[in-house]
């Protein structure tokens, strides 16, 4: 028996691959799960029965849930900047709708935030009570303002309107299942190692990033949505082995025994410099860090392989959103 026996739960962006791993480990945990997703980007995998549906026109909720998981949105900036007013219609428009009917079925909804309100940031590591350092006409801006907008609409509706919430600003997470060809860094970098393709370093790859496995973001999320302590408030989940994207890569030939070459090519534009959380208040609040190290969770991409996709970006070309 778990705190999780039994409850019912809604995934919305359950799909996609953090949604996937969180609904695997909710039903490992007992509980009841329906994954609401527009498919836009995810894919459905039959784990739990699947609502189809834009989140932002959602008429109901598909069951009488006790939590809601918010990740409905793209998170990588190949997907949010094909489509930036969807990005941000998803991002606002549908944490609204969502809230909305959590609101009336007396449900806690979690909302998964991001590390890009934080923008390019001025202080490290970042806090929750750092106000960020944004760019607001960028091509990042429709995902990293409409996540800010997200936020202030949630602490708003549960300070008027006693909305039970709890917010995860995420960090870069990755793991098995990863697309190969959505542009994020370590999946891009992995394929490409393993098809002995050029892994293409943007702006030369000293950009830092703290790379957090999926399972321990899970774990993260699972025990936020269950705290008390954490009402009301943003955390940050996250991994604070700073790492640069360079050093990241040249472990990837390592670990695959790759001899792919590592290129330079142009940064792409708003691409923060440095990023790494402070997880001071989830170990606080949550008694929750980060237990698989890079290199652990690398051998676990790795082990499970990433296809060529002659439908992707040039090889091993990658941006490092989270």
């Amino acid at each position: 028996m778990t705190a999780w026996n039994g409850k019912r739960v809604v995934v919305a962006g359950g799909a996609g691959f953090i949604g996937r791993h969180l609904t695997r480990a909710l039903l490992v945990a007992g509980a009841r799960v329906v994954v609401v997703d527009n498919l836009s980007t995810g894919r459905d995998t039959g784990l739990a029965p699947l609502h189809q549906a834009d989140i932002a026109v959602l008429d109901r909720l598909p069951i009488p849930a006790e939590v809601v998981f918010n990740l409905a949105c793209p998170a990588s900036p190949r997907a949010y900047q094909a489509d930036p007013v969807q990005t941000w219609k998803t991002s606002v428009l549908g944490t609204l709708r969502l809230a909305d009917l959590a609101l009336a079925a007396g449900a806690r909804i979690v909302q998964t935030s991001t590390s890009e309100v934080y923008g390019d940031p001025l202080v490290h590591p970042q806090a929750e009570d750092y106000p960020g350092n944004v760019a607001l006409t960028g091509p990042r801006a429709c995902y990293d303002e409409g996540k800010r907008a997200a936020e202030v609409l949630l602490y708003d509706m549960a300070r008027i309107r006693g909305l039970d919430i709890r917010v995860a600003r995420v960090f870069n997470t990755y793991g098995p299942g990863m697309a190969a060809d959505d542009g994020r860094a370590l999946p891009a970098f992995v394929a490409a190692a393993l098809a002995g393709r050029p892994l293409r370093l943007e702006g030369g790859g000293q950009q830092t990033r703290s790379f957090c496995h999926v399972a321990d973001m899970v774990r993260g999320l699972m025990a936020l949505a269950l705290s008390g302590a954490a009402r009301g408030i943003p955390v940050n989940l996250g991994n604070p082995d700073e790492r640069t994207i360079r050093d990241v890569a040249e472990l990837i030939l390592r670990l695959t025994g790759s001899r792919s070459p590592v290129v330079e090519v142009a940064p792409a534009v708003n691409d923060p410099r440095r990023r790494c959380p402070d997880i001071t208040r989830a170990q606080t609040l949550l008694g929750w860090e980060p237990v698989v190290g890079l290199e652990e969770g690398l051998r676990s991409m790795i082990a499970a392989g990433h296809p060529a996709d002659r439908d992707a970006a040039p090889a091993g070309t990658a941006s490092v959103s989270s």
